[in-house]
């Protein structure tokens, strides 16, 4: 789902990353109450899996298609919702600037269709008053796909917005929901798991799990991962004589540019650059958990 420059133009694509800005300092600031040093590896370690399971892209069956697991609900379920949105900017972040993997330019709608709708809408509307009355997992699968589906009209009506899709808005936004439909549903399975799993076992030992696991993932098991096109490439193969790609504008050669130069880790064995992706990730989220746990000290009057 990780829209690229091509499709967000700037009168759609600068207003969204905006607020995404706006949206993170007020995560930051509201974790900063109570955010402590003890939540900073759990953070860390979450961030790091949820960065490798986007790297495993599984074939759905019958359709040509491929789908990877978003993983904000799962980090909104063990982490809160402030500092999932944030960890979920880290990835979006890295990925966009090391990866080339969703457009700068469209970092504010990746980080609204993957971050904020997951964080913010699907947590608590669907997975809390359902984990409250003790139906964790069923709220983990039906926040995920309720997540997703979100995500998906999301992506349809910024790409309209923007002047993508010249034919029938809702044919694009039917493929998408289609085709995220039994992603959301693997993710959910995957999200009700890991929380069972925290309930069973803690979230400590989950997280040093975590950590175990996305080394394993980004360095071996990546490399097996589906190369068939992802649920947002397929919907627009399906309606490609309607795609219109926004490349006229100066700021998307500069977007262009500019992550030509710093998409670095593209340059390395593939193995080496997950696992370095990884843990820049987890570096970023470690920075900001840092600066979190700070406390102000007023001096003596």
């Amino acid at each position: 789902m990780h829209l690229g420059n091509g499709i967000i133009c700037p009168v759609t694509g600068i207003p969204m990353l905006a607020a995404a800005g706006a949206v993170a300092f007020l995560a930051f600031k509201k974790c900063k109450k109570d955010f402590t040093k003890d939540k900073i590896f759990p953070a860390i370690s979450l961030t790091a899996l949820v960065f490798s399971l986007q790297m495993l892209n599984f074939s759905i069956p019958q359709t040509g298609s491929s789908g990877h697991i978003a993983g904000a609900v799962l980090l909104a379920a063990l982490l809160g919702p402030y500092a999932a949105f944030l960890a979920v900017c880290a990835i979006l972040i890295v990925q966009a600037v090391f990866f080339a993997d969703g457009g700068l330019l469209a970092l504010g709608c990746n980080i609204f269709n993957m971050g904020f709708l997951a964080c913010f809408a699907a947590y608590p509307l669907i997975y809390k008053p359902l984990a409250e009355r003790n139906k964790a997992f069923t709220g983990a699968v039906l926040a995920s796909i309720g997540a997703l589906q979100l995500g998906a009209i999301a992506v349809a009506a910024e790409s309209a917005l923007s002047g993508a899709i010249s034919g029938n808005i809702l044919n694009f936004a039917g493929l998408m929901s289609a085709i995220h439909l039994p992603i959301g549903l693997v993710e959910g399975l995957v999200t009700g798991c890991a929380v069972l799993a925290v309930r069973r076992f803690g979230l400590k030992i989950f997280s040093y799990v975590s950590a175990a696991l996305s080394l394993l993932f980004s360095g071996v098991i990546a490399q097996y991962a589906s190369s068939k096109p992802d649920g947002l490439e397929w919907s627009l193969l399906n309606i490609s004589d309607s795609v219109v790609e926004q490349t006229q504008y100066a700021l998307y050669s500069l977007s262009e540019s500019i992550q030509a130069k710093s998409a670095i880790l593209l340059s390395l064995p593939p193995y080496a650059g997950n696992i370095l992706g990884v843990l820049v990730s987890a570096f970023v989220m470690y920075i900001t958990g840092k600066v979190m746990t700070l406390k102000t000290v007023k001096a003596d009057e």
